[in-house]
């Protein structure tokens, strides 16, 4: 049995009428002690971002695409700028998010040169042709629409570009090296009670030029559905997607005592003998209340609940 963190427990008080809540996360990983107050940071400023939207009366889906736009410029995580590179020396990012109340979606994968994929996403769900646009498809998207976009090296630090100089001759097989950099989301609750997630992601460093992960998928890197929950994912990207993990932690909300107790459902799953996953979860429903699980080391993650509650942890 793979132990399962359900991390900090979460409020008790179910509301009769829904408050704002919001719950990001720096990704699910073996983070190191020395990059502990970096996730901590991160996470705490993204929170504080995407807080500022819900207070000053804005939707859900705002604030996921807020929080994570934060996040996405951190170079802490992997996600935006500071992105880990691909075999071939590129950044390619992937991210997708959903409304709850209409069960729209958007979501764009290997895209470079596009700083924050999670705005080019929304603009994806915003037109309601598409869901899922891929590589020089959703950059041309992003010109058309006038989202942000940059020289592709503008998205590389200089510290990922000496490690992919350092590694490019081999393939990358352990998912954790070389240093913890984490796939970053929100989901977020307003004032209407609408429910909205959001996850964005560079993917795997040294990963195959055109790999996606569970990130821009609905229903493994995120789902949302305003009658219920909503939920963002980090960790095995091929293994999320087989379980598909946000969906699966969003249902089992309706079975389970409290959210934490969903999460902590869902990530069973995930490291089943069968699936043999690693990664984790947040997951918000719509009372307000929210909860984690991880069967990594740490999972760096800050919240507001539905009772104001604030909070930051990276370790269980």
């Amino acid at each position: 049995m793979v132990p399962v963190s359900t991390g900090w427990v979460e409020c008790a008080n179910v509301m009769e009428t829904p408050k704002i809540a919001l719950v990001v996360h720096g990704g699910s990983w073996e983070i190191p002690d020395a990059l502990v107050d970096a996730h901590r940071r991160g996470c705490d400023v993204a929170l504080a971002v995407g807080l500022d939207r819900l207070r000053g009366g804005a939707s859900a889906l705002d604030a996921v695409e807020a929080a994570v736009r934060s996040l996405e410029s951190d170079p802490t995580f992997d996600a935006g700028y500071g992105t880990f590179l691909n075999r071939d020396g590129v950044v390619e990012l992937d991210a997708g998010l959903m409304d709850g109340e209409s069960l729209a979606s958007g979501a764009v994968a290997s895209v470079t040169g596009v700083p924050h994929p999670v705005t080019l996403a929304r603009r994806v769900l915003e037109r309601g042709v598409d869901r899922l646009v891929v590589g020089p498809g959703a950059e041309a998207l992003a010109v058309e629409y006038g989202v942000e976009t940059v020289d592709p090296d503008a998205l590389v630090t200089e510290e990922k570009r000496a490690w992919w100089r350092a590694h490019r001759d081999r393939p990358s097989t352990a998912i954790f090296e070389p240093q913890p950099c984490g796939t970053v989301g929100a989901v977020a609750l307003d004032a209407s009670g609408r429910i909205a997630a959001a996850t964005s992601t560079g993917g795997l460093p040294g990963k195959r030029r055109g790999r996606v992960g569970d990130s821009p998928l609905v229903g493994s890197g995120f789902y949302a559905d305003s009658a219920t929950g909503g939920a963002s994912a980090s960790g095995h990207g091929e293994a999320i997607m087989t379980v598909g993990l946000s969906r699966l932690v969003v249902e089992r909300l309706a079975h389970e005592s409290t959210p934490a107790a969903a999460a902590a459902t869902a990530i069973a799953a995930l490291a089943s003998p069968r699936v043999r996953g690693v990664g984790g979860v947040i997951v918000l429903d719509v009372t307000g209340r929210f909860g984690v699980a991880f069967n990594t080391s740490r999972m760096a993650r800050a919240w507001c609940g539905g009772d104001g509650t604030l909070g930051t942890a990276v370790d269980p």
